[in-house]
């Protein structure tokens, strides 16, 4: 009974990665969206995008600490967290809306999804976290996938001036949200999911507004209409659920499996892609969803 508890335990948190995953593939949808309808800069669209999201951090960071389960927070620990929010909520998506300039929404999640190669690597060499053959062998298996599913988009599209620019700055966040989801994985069974991911994105929130009005000398009050209505979906959408779906996944499947899972990641881009920014779908992507969809099932079992 135990045994069966724990495996539906584990499932239970494949499908919360997964869904949490779905959810953050929105974030470049939008991001493109504002970027080709409207006039916005990355900064401020940054900006109103934790702007919308911060009350609702706030007031589950409230709510975390006024449990009976609360957990007593020690100083070092909440230097840990301010870090960890701040490294991979503001320094990631400064560095991702800056690369959006210059790439394809599908380029983006391509470059952006060799970050579970780097958690792996990170578990293993810093950690000291045996990594099992399945796991090798899923993650072979999906970014498999990955390869197949961009191969048309990379090996045949135009590239403009900056695009090798925007390369690079999505291959470093990439390498900062590596950082972060190892980061989670150590300060989530000390502190709890909801309360770290509560407080973490409150600090990279807070960071974000600072960086705006440090830079940048215009205004968040006369903008286009659609750019608040892009931020606010940006904020909940792809910020504020798919944040505490990937912290409680974590908590119940581990980091190393949760940046596997999140593989789906780049499939759901492409879907998205086609209806929202009218790009192309090939069979080449068709069969790289296969094989992703493959891998994350065989992660699925013990």
């Amino acid at each position: 009974m135990v045994e069966k508890k724990s495996y539906s335990y584990f499932i239970g948190g494949v499908i919360i990665c997964f869904f949490g995953a779905i959810c953050f593939s929105t974030k470049a949808i939008f991001v493109k969206l504002a970027y080709r309808e409207t006039p916005v800069d990355p900064v401020s669209l940054l900006a109103l995008r934790m702007i919308f999201s911060l009350p609702f951090f706030v007031a589950s960071a409230w709510w975390s600490s006024t449990k009976s389960e609360n957990v007593r927070v020690t100083r070092k620990q909440w230097l840990a967290v301010a870090g960890i929010g701040c490294l991979g909520y503001y320094i990631s998506s400064l560095l991702d809306f800056l690369g959006l300039q210059y790439v394809t929404a599908g380029i983006e999640r391509l470059i952006l999804f060799v970050y579970p190669t780097m958690v792996l690597l990170m578990s293993a060499f810093i950690l000291n976290v045996k990594i099992r053959p399945a796991q090798w062998l899923a993650l072979l298996i999906t970014y498999a996938g990955l390869m197949i599913a961009f191969w048309g988009e990379v090996s045949f599209e135009d590239q403009p001036g900056h695009f090798y620019k925007g390369v690079l700055l999505i291959f470093v966040c990439a390498i900062t949200y590596a950082i972060y989801i190892v980061g989670s994985g150590q300060l989530i069974p000390l502190i709890g999911a909801s309360k770290f991911n509560s407080y973490a994105m409150s600090f990279a929130a807070v960071a974000v507004i600072l960086h705006f009005l440090v830079v940048n000398d215009n205004s968040l009050f006369n903008l286009d209409p659609q750019i608040y209505t892009y931020s606010f979906l940006m904020a909940i959408i792809g910020t504020v659920i798919p944040s505490y779906l990937v912290a409680s996944g974590i908590k119940r499947v581990g980091s190393d499996n949760a940046a596997i899972i999140g593989s789906i990641g780049p499939v759901s881009t492409i879907v998205q892609a086609f209806f929202f920014l009218q790009e192309p779908i090939h069979l080449l992507q068709l069969t790289g969803t296969a094989l992703i969809l493959a891998g994350i099932l065989m992660i699925s079992k013990k």
